[in-house]
């Protein structure tokens, strides 16, 4: 893949997942750090402070020394492109091959780099254009851009109000999904919280008129919006 989108040799598939590691991280935290994409690469900083600097040679990031690594606007547009085609197959394998959510992080980790923009496009065509992937994540649109989708953590919502969940994070834990699957707490379901411990205690819940208990650090991985919400405004 070449810096412009174009298909080449130039952007390897290691920087290609470097791009979106960054591209991630970014979303929840406003520095990023060399060591947090080291440790999310699982490699030695010192690793990954050498793919860093390639890739700013390359007008991919600009990294700057004690703050963090930032993606240009040629960086976000590969970061992005990879994106797409990882939430795409991570959708055509879970509707159309019967992939469980579980399992298709890693398939779609290996398949990303590969696929042409062609066969990109049946899929989106195939599948009726999603939005989302399976755990709720966004997909990139085709112009490259980002849906916004506005939501919050079910461990900050308020005790007795009705949320739909809209996301699950954390698509690499697939013994994580396997445990909130088997207590209902998927992306569409409706949760709402009873009562919760205090002192970051866990969290009771009601989904499916079924009364969970859940860790409040799983909580804060599930993300909702408020059912109550476009009643208020």
């Amino acid at each position: 893949m070449a810096t412009d989108g174009s298909r080449s040799t130039i952007v390897t598939h290691a920087m290609e997942d470097y791009l979106k590691t960054i591209y991630e991280l970014s979303q929840d935290q406003a520095q990023v750090t060399t060591s947090r994409v080291a440790e999310r690469m699982n490699v030695r900083p010192a690793s990954a402070t050498g793919m860093l600097k390639t890739l700013a040679e390359l007008n991919l990031v600009t990294h700057t020394r004690y703050y963090g690594v930032s993606l240009t606007p040629a960086g976000e547009r590969v970061a992005l492109e990879i994106l797409r085609h990882h939430r795409l197959i991570e959708r055509y394998l879970v509707e159309a091959l019967g992939f469980g959510w579980d399992e298709v992080h890693d398939e779609a980790d290996r398949l990303e780099h590969v696929i042409s923009e062609k066969f990109e496009a049946r899929i989106a065509t195939l599948l009726g254009h999603p939005t989302t992937d399976p755990h709720g994540a966004p997909i990139p649109a085709m112009d490259g851009t980002m849906p916004v989708h506005s939501s919050i953590n079910l461990a900050d919502v308020a005790i007795g109000h009705p949320h739909t969940i809209t996301r699950v994070r954390g698509d690499n834990f697939p013994e994580r999904l396997k445990y909130l699957e088997s207590l209902g707490l998927v992306p569409g379901k409706v949760v709402t919280v009873e009562t919760a411990a205090p002192f970051d205690g866990p969290l009771t819940l009601s989904v499916d008129q079924t009364t969970v208990v859940l860790d409040r650090r799983m909580a804060i991985l599930i993300a909702v919006q408020d059912n109550n919400a476009s009643a208020r405004t």
